[in-house]
């Protein structure tokens, strides 16, 4: 129930501090005050919005780093009272593992009997005639690129 309720509390505090973030103004904003930019600032006097939102940023920063180390802490305390933790492989737990059987006397096991390959499905080039070109390699604004030498 504690995990839930700091879940919920670190989510809010992630999305005002985004907010927070957006709303302060950047460091070349002063040049649009001359335009009458700098109006919509007298609800917290000539300075106090930028001044209230650094401040309210800075806490919920804290606030945030707080959170975070606290439930890193207590995870790792959970985790290490709960003891093993058992491995639910799902469809894998119903393969049976088949151990891998050592050679004798440390040799290298004999690889299986070769099959012979399958024909070639190339067709062969009859004498006296050049073989086949290829098709032209093309470059990255379209031009063909030499091959050979």
């Amino acid at each position: 129930m504690l995990q839930l309720i700091l879940n919920i509390a670190f989510v809010l505090i992630a999305i005002a501090m985004i907010a927070l973030i957006l709303m302060q103004r950047g460091a070349g904003a002063q040049a649009g005050s001359g335009f009458g930019g700098g109006a919509s600032a007298t609800v917290f006097g000539a300075r106090g919005a930028s001044s209230f939102l650094t401040k309210s940023t800075k806490w919920l920063a804290i606030t945030f780093f707080a959170l975070t180390l606290f439930m890193a802490w207590q995870a790792t305390r959970t985790a290490r009272d709960a003891g093993p933790v058992a491995t639910d492989l799902g469809v894998m737990s119903e393969v049976p593992a088949a151990p891998a059987a050592p050679a004798a006397n440390g040799a290298v096991p004999a690889a299986p009997a070769a099959t012979p390959a399958p024909e070639s499905t190339v067709p062969a080039v009859p004498e006296g005639q050049p073989p086949a070109a290829s098709p032209p390699v093309q470059g990255e604004a379209g031009q063909e690129v030499p091959q050979g030498g």
